[in-house]
């Protein structure tokens, strides 16, 4: 893993949103700069604390988070995003995806493949938890741009 990734972490659940903070400050490159219960404060913190990784739920009260990772690429294109969250249905995880991220963990994997996926990301590659990944050839391309796949 690349050193001092700041991170900001993204969901609207507080005991979440702490344990997935926790989990990744107690990794000494990470450093979790900010949380955000919601998407306009995600917008928010975006621009005022230029993270490297952002963790964003899609799930979220106010903007769902696919439409707040579609604006973070407009305000911040270099940052980095990782979904975490419980939502497996194709259609979602190929949507989350398409908006530029380059990673997607599903929550009840998230013990052994949020670090793992973020190691991936820091390292210019991507990462989809087996629970989400229903795609084969046939179903085009699952990332923004061809040249991701």
């Amino acid at each position: 893993m690349l050193s001092n990734v700041r991170v900001l972490v993204v969901d609207d659940y507080a005991p979440w949103l702490n344990f997935v903070s926790a989990a990744l400050s107690a990794t000494p490159q990470v450093q979790v700069v900010g949380q955000a219960e919601n998407g306009l404060t995600a917008l928010q913190k975006v621009a005022e604390l230029n993270p490297d990784l952002v963790v964003l739920d899609i799930g979220l009260p106010d903007i769902n988070g696919i439409t707040v990772a579609e604006q973070i690429r407009d305000i911040a294109p270099n940052v980095r995003i990782l979904f975490l969250t419980e939502n497996t249905i194709p259609d979602v995880v190929r949507a989350a995806l398409r908006t530029g991220a380059q990673g997607y963990v599903v929550k009840s994997s998230a013990a052994r493949e949020l670090l793992p996926a973020l190691d991936a990301l820091m390292l210019n590659c991507y990462f989809v938890s087996a629970a989400a990944n229903h795609f084969g050839p046939t179903d085009g391309p699952l990332f923004s741009r061809l040249s991701d796949a």
